[in-house]
């Protein structure tokens, strides 16, 4: 059936991957949606029920299998019915790669305002 069949960005703006259809267009035309493997090359390539996409947005990589056509931008309880998540789960226990490093050592930098009081106390600064 033809009617299975639906732009790809106008299922990634119904799925909510992205926040309109000028961004899905956009997101396609660089390269960052695959359907099946393959390049996505156009905006109006066409995507149907049993298709495997990956779409990379913000250092996230994203494996979706496409359940159905959306006819609208609905909820997002809704938009999560178009597809099944097939992601490789993330790793747990382990901070993602741009996280913010650790505490600096102790006695590195600038003194803590306890550390600051405790040095006034030994030297009897009052």
């Amino acid at each position: 059936m033809a009617t299975d069949r639906q732009r790809i960005d106008k299922w990634l703006f119904f799925s909510r991957a992205v926040k309109s259809r000028s961004l899905a267009a956009k997101l396609v035309v660089a390269g960052r949606v695959r359907i099946n493997r393959d390049k996505a090359a156009q905006a109006s390539d066409l995507v149907k029920p049993g298709d495997v996409l990956t779409i990379t947005l913000e250092r996230r990589i994203f494996v979706w299998k496409v359940l159905d056509a959306g006819s609208r931008r609905g909820p997002a309880v809704e938009a999560r019915t178009l597809y099944e998540d097939m992601s490789p789960a993330a790793p747990t226990g382990e901070a993602p790669p741009d996280a913010i490093p650790g505490l600096r050592e102790a006695g590195s930098g600038r003194p803590t305002k306890k550390e600051r009081r405790e040095t006034d106390r030994l030297l009897g600064d009052d």
